[in-house]
């Protein structure tokens, strides 16, 4: 068999509950097939593993079927049957599967130690990204706007908006995800999605304090309020208008002070950092004073040169606003906040992964298998952080090599399984290790080849 590493990642998904919270929350109880809706336990979880072997699509899935996967797992379903229960996919379904997921996520954090420190601090980043689609067939694909080579331009594709948790020692993790149509505002639905996340990392042990980043998209007033209501930190940009040109143009020049981001570059002949951003703040700002919830807070600008326009007169600068209730100091917030681009970082392993393609034709299936690809980063992150410090840290290719597609041969010497794995591997002191701490002291590892 190829993916021996689906055993110890399998049995942590399983200590952590999937089988019984999928069991407890997703019910189908009106299918167009009648057998399609039936074993949502297993049907999930077998979608999951596919994922986890490195599945980008519905056929994929049919990777854990191949040479010796069947005679050791159990009750594993064909690509076929697996792609006909996603398409029983309601919205209610998706919902009850969104809350599988965060409360998987919760119990992962606890028998796996995700998210080191999260009793300190916990940082909850949102952002959207849009997946490109091809076939006419597709539900609720339409064009959106994204940006390609710096470019603003218009693509036609499925939008997923997604939520995640981080620390300062550990690696960002899925808290939500959430597929709507292609021509939705990036900022649809974020209020909702922000209190989930936020309840999510609550529950996962987020004791101290919370603090919500976000770009432009998401500074309305809206996702400020939800954050003020769940009693948590935030720090957003906010939309130029006058209100915020004007506070702009207040700010005196000697306020500018520079600002050194982790891994400048300092220019040898002048001992100066080549980047020339400069911060400032202004103190008690009004933002959303037209609506039913003004709040005041800090509004931090960021402002660096044109480069577009070398020969003028005066510098021309370019102003990156954002409203925070962080309490670091004014450089030191505007290097937190942009630690905001580390979602970037999960959308990467994502594209990479499962979310390659949206496979199905009906959008609720596609939800669901958008949901099922954010499972599947968490129970990975999960897996690499019993492994080594390293592999916590690790992207989901690299998880995926190094953890699941180990190649091994089953045997079955006086009816007892046994895995034989191969010999000189270099992962086999992390791969021991995992298996260790996922199964109990008796179980000894597989043996080399």
């Amino acid at each position: 068999m190829s993916f021996a590493g689906l055993v110890p990642v399998m049995a942590l998904a399983e200590r952590a509950g999937l089988s019984e919270l999928i069991s407890a929350k997703v019910e189908i109880k009106q299918s167009r097939v009648k057998s399609a809706a039936v074993n949502p336990a297993g049907k999930l979880t077998c979608i999951i593993a596919g994922m986890a072997a490195g599945a980008d699509s519905i056929d994929d899935l049919d990777v854990i079927r191949s040479g010796g996967m069947p005679r050791l797992f159990g009750g594993v379903y064909a690509c076929a049957t697996l792609g006909q229960f996603l398409r029983e996919f309601t919205h209610g379904h998706t919902r009850q599967l969104a809350s599988v997921a965060r409360a998987h996520l919760v119990r992962l954090v606890q028998c796996s130690g995700l998210l080191p420190g999260i009793e300190a601090q916990a940082y909850v980043d949102i952002d959207s990204l849009l997946r490109p689609v091809y076939g006419h067939a597709k539900q609720g694909a339409s064009f959106g706007h994204t940006k390609i080579a710096g470019r603003q331009v218009l693509r036609r594709g499925l939008s997923p908006l997604a939520t995640t948790i981080s620390t300062a020692q550990g690696a960002p993790v899925v808290a939500g995800i959430r597929l709507r149509a292609g021509r939705a505002g990036s900022g649809k639905g974020a209020a909702s999605m922000v209190v989930e996340a936020i309840g999510a990392a609550r529950a996962a042990g987020a004791v101290g304090e919370v603090l919500v980043r976000g770009d432009c998209a998401y500074g309305t007033s809206a996702v400020v309020d939800a954050c003020v209501r769940a009693g948590v930190r935030f720090s957003l940009v906010l939309t130029k208008n006058p209100a915020v040109n004007r506070a702009i143009a207040g700010i005196a020049e000697d306020a500018w002070t520079p600002v050194h981001y982790p891994g400048a570059v300092v220019d040898p002949d002048t001992g100066e950092l080549i980047s020339d951003a400069e911060v400032a703040e202004v103190v008690g700002f009004t933002a959303f004073a037209s609506t039913t919830h003004p709040v005041t807070a800090r509004l931090i600008v960021r402002r660096v040169r044109d480069r577009a326009r070398g020969d003028e007169l005066f510098p021309v600068w370019r102003h990156h606003p954002f409203l925070t209730t962080n309490t670091e100091p004014t450089a030191q917030a505007d290097i937190t906040h942009r630690r905001h681009a580390i979602i970037e970082t999960v959308f990467a392993d994502l594209i990479d992964g499962p979310l390659a393609h949206q496979p199905s034709g009906r959008f609720a299936a596609n939800s669901a298998w958008a949901i099922c690809a954010g499972m599947t980063h968490n129970l990975l992150r999960a897996a690499g952080t019993l492994s080594s410090p390293a592999h916590a840290v690790a992207r989901g290719a690299t998880l995926r090599r190094h953890i699941v597609a180990v190649p091994a041969r089953l045997a079955r010497p006086q009816r007892r399984p046994v895995l034989h794995l191969p010999a000189h591997w270099p992962w086999a002191r992390h791969w021991t290790e995992l298996w260790h701490k996922v199964f109990v002291p008796k179980t000894g590892p597989p043996a080399p080849a």
